[in-house]
């Protein structure tokens, strides 16, 4: 069902939208928590590791892919919000011709150079074949990951949020199913979770595919829709490569800080891996706020109605304030069993290790709502350079954390996201503003004109 976002109360219409998001990001963590969680718990610590070692290399790379998917969804969402029909279908199959090009291209690149890349970021030798099984498999399906972004990204931009959501149930039920069957009764190991997660995923585009094609007339194409216009790619790319950057560019200091551990050892990578999955469920509301800021900037701006900008960027930080302070509760009284879910009982002992990374992060969930929040709207709102600037402050911080973990050890490690959110957020508030007067004064320009 479509739903436009600028009509009726900012709260209300952020949380109707916005909850199913949410359930969709917390199903898309469960790919990785089930594959986590058995790879842990049947195979052990060294192949946690292994899958664990390869997390922020598979951020750099998804990451990338589903920051392109998003942001050529945004000038669908701008033309949902101004009602040309026309163009938004054709903005559409444009952006499936970048979809294919852009795959192909990073498909073929990183199944070609993964082993260098995990020999660059100092994977221990202990867990390097497993690692390499594990992450090759990743790139090999990324045409998958292209499918069902892209598709979800075009639902989102209709105020659908609820399709998407759908079919990643559905396909989080498969995933169980075919980790159990993969790694339990054909003993595939790190492969099978892998190939699993591959397999689900693209079930899960193919369902919004569907969707897409049989769902909304307003989406049926006919042969002159598919043309290739050089103006809406260089307008899909002006939106989605600076957001497929962004993820990247973040992702490259998460790497720092995965190359720091990786040298204190395999125990440090256990430890890390098991508090950053429950972390990695935790932050799904903030996901789930960023997606929903895109859409309602994108819908606000080509509807004209800019005065409804602040009124749900209020909105919407309030929701992050007080989410922030449940889940630093929550994880004060339960850090160690939710640990524990990733754990075997002989990696008990790294228990403290996993907390201690995971009460750093979360005291500190406020600042990264605001950079969900603010960034994401600020994308919605036409400015995605800006927002990869605030990625640049990220990497910064994180890559200047990682020279200090061989000084300061493990808590140099355990701050280093912290840090990263603080400084993006020094600059993204006040770039908010800049981009909000900018917008003003465009529409005052156009207004005089008329």
């Amino acid at each position: 069902m479509m739903k436009d976002l600028t009509q009726g109360s900012p709260m209300k219409l952020i949380l109707s939208f916005g909850i199913p998001v949410l359930l969709g990001y917390l199903f898309q963590q469960l790919y990785s928590v089930v594959d986590t969680a058995i790879v842990g718990k049947t195979l052990g610590g060294a192949a946690l590791a292994a899958v664990g070692s390869t997390g922020s290399i598979n951020f750099l790379v998804v990451g990338f892919c589903c920051g392109i998917c998003g942001g050529m969804a945004i000038p669908v969402a701008q033309q949902f919000g101004a009602g040309n029909d026309r163009e938004l279908r054709r903005y559409m199959t444009n952006g499936v011709w970048l979809c294919l090009l852009i795959g192909t291209v990073l498909t073929l690149s990183t199944v070609f150079f993964c082993k260098a890349i995990l020999t660059a970021t100092h994977t221990p030798e202990d867990i390097y074949e497993r690692a390499y099984f594990y992450i090759v498999t990743i790139f090999a399906g990324l045409p998958a990951y292209f499918l069902y972004n892209f598709a979800a990204g075009i639902l989102r931009s209709l105020g659908d949020s609820r399709t998407p959501v759908v079919w990643l149930i559905v396909a989080s039920v498969v995933n169980v199913v075919l980790d159990i069957v993969f790694i339990l009764t054909f003993r595939l190991d790190v492969f099978g979770a892998a190939f699993a997660t591959v397999l689900s995923q693209a079930l899960a585009g193919v369902g919004c595919l569907v969707r897409i094609l049989r769902g909304y007339p307003i989406l049926k194409t006919d042969r002159a829709d598919w043309r290739w216009e050089g103006r809406k790619i260089k307008n899909l790319c002006l939106m989605g490569l600076p957001m497929g950057f962004q993820y990247s560019i973040t992702a490259i200091g998460c790497v720092m800080i995965q190359a720091a551990v990786n040298d204190l050892g395999t125990v440090y990578v256990t430890a890390v891996t098991a508090a950053g999955k429950v972390s990695g469920f935790l932050c799904c509301p903030f996901d789930a706020m960023g997606s929903t800021m895109a859409t309602y900037g994108g819908q606000h701006v080509g509807a004209g109605k800019l005065e409804r900008l602040s009124q749900g960027l209020r909105s919407c930080v309030l929701l992050g304030l007080g989410y922030s302070l449940v889940a630093l509760v929550l994880t004060l009284l339960f850090a160690d069993p939710l640990n524990m879910l990733f754990l075997d009982e002989a990696s008990a002992s790294l228990l403290p290790l996993a907390r201690q990374h995971l009460l750093a992060n979360v005291a500190f969930y406020f600042p990264l709502a605001l950079v969900n929040i603010i960034r994401f709207l600020i994308q919605g709102m036409g400015f995605p350079p800006l927002a990869t600037v605030a990625g640049i402050f990220e990497m910064a911080a994180r890559g200047g954390l990682a020279m200090l973990v061989p000084i300061f050890g493990f808590s140099a490690a355990c701050f280093a996201s912290p840090a990263a959110w603080v400084l993006a957020d020094l600059f993204l508030i006040p770039a908010y503003f800049h981009c909000y007067k900018k917008l003003q004064l465009r529409h005052q320009a156009v207004s005089a004109q008329m």
